[in-house]
């Protein structure tokens, strides 16, 4: 009966969630072709025969991590304050959970990424292979301090997976300190103007200097687009407010473009507009086109933890065995997009669901525990 229940819940959430897992499983797959085109060898003799698609997906792709961004702070407002009200009983509990969703399966990936760079050091000798790494810079990888601290990330993308729990222990605490701000008021308000305020002050500031871009203020401007995407989505709110709040999230964003256009901060702006449209809206459970993007959504964070190790091991495979002509490499660079889904879909079986509740049980465990004083 369990069983059959946990079915349930679960197609009632993929089938919430279906256009956010367009949105995801689509980004993903950029981030892989961008990694692909941007970290050769392979692309480097494909480009001979291909070079406006490899050029675009070596640069313009890499904007795709704003999808990423966006729908992380979506989330997290449907997580912490689905209502948009201050308060959280227990920001140190939530950032532990969130601790123990992210790091486990990004430590097995970086200890992958770190064997496969030793094994295609054998094979060729390009920039994308990482020194050996050392027992500091995995100590400071675990603990997702790898860019703060300056150590070289073992894994193309680990920057990312360091910079979502930033903003979401960001968000946490922000939370916990209005709740304890707004007291026994209810302040409906108080958190929607602290988010708008912080994409201001990101948008304006932090994300035009790139010496912020190992902190979370760099980014909080596309992932409080989410969170303000999500809250203005809420159909239970007055119009008055739903549009007080587009205001919010739009003003900010087209005074940022204005004065700096980037790319980057045009598409989140984009996602945000899309996830107030469609980020709640039902799609069906069923059908072979939806159980793939469903499928490919849910995958996607392994599919981002584990492309690079294994793009960097057929990049070695196709350098070394076969012909180096643009078609033969295309092939390689095809072969890689491939085994990257494959591979990402046996992470998250075998690695990122059982090790994520194994550590999660643990985390629970250890914070119920009572403590004497």
């Amino acid at each position: 009966m369990k069983v059959v229940a946990r079915g349930v819940a679960d197609e009632a959430v993929r089938a919430q969630f279906g256009w956010i897992n367009v949105l995801k499983a689509g980004a993903a797959q950029l981030i892989v072709l961008h990694h692909l085109a941007f970290y050769g060898p392979m692309s480097d003799h494909v480009r001979r025969m291909l070079p406006a698609l490899l050029d675009w997906l070596g640069g313009s792709a890499r904007i795709a991590v704003q999808v990423f961004l966006v729908i992380s702070g979506f989330l997290v407002a449907k997580s912490l304050s689905p209502a948009g009200l201050p308060g959280l009983t227990s920001p140190l509990r939530a950032i532990g959970r969130r601790y123990a969703k992210l790091a486990p399966p990004f430590m097995a990936a970086t200890l992958l990424a770190a064997a496969a760079s030793i094994l295609a050091a054998n094979w060729m000798t390009h920039d994308s292979i990482s020194a050996p790494a050392t027992l500091d810079q995995l100590g400071a990888h675990a603990l997702l301090l790898h860019g703060v601290l300056g150590y070289e990330s073992l894994s193309a993308g680990a920057w990312y997976v360091a910079i979502d729990f930033q903003l979401y222990a960001l968000t946490a605490l922000l939370l916990w300190l209005g709740g304890h701000v707004a007291g026994k008021r209810s302040a409906p308000w108080l958190m929607p103007l602290v988010v708008t305020l912080g994409i201001t002050v990101s948008l304006l500031h932090f994300n035009l200097d790139a010496s912020w871009d190992n902190w979370a203020p760099y980014f909080f401007g596309s992932y409080g687009l989410g969170m303000l995407a999500w809250w203005a989505s809420d159909v239970r709110r007055k119009a008055g407010a739903t549009t007080a709040l587009l205001i919010m999230l739009a003003v900010p964003t087209v005074l940022a473009l204005a004065i700096n256009f980037r790319s980057r901060i045009a598409l989140a702006l984009v996602v945000a507009c899309a996830l107030f449209l469609f980020g709640r809206s039902r799609t069906p459970a069923q059908g072979q086109g939806w159980s793939v993007v469903n499928r490919l959504g849910q995958i996607s964070y392994s599919v981002f933890l584990i492309h690079f190790p294994v793009c960097l091991l057929v990049n070695a495979a196709f350098i070394h065995l076969a012909p180096l002509e643009p078609s033969w490499q295309a092939l390689g660079m095809l072969t890689a997009w491939g085994a990257s889904l494959v591979c990402g879909a046996a992470f998250h079986r075998w690695v990122e669901v059982p090790l994520g509740r194994a550590v999660h049980l643990a985390v629970e465990h250890f914070m119920m525990r009572p403590v004497f004083v």
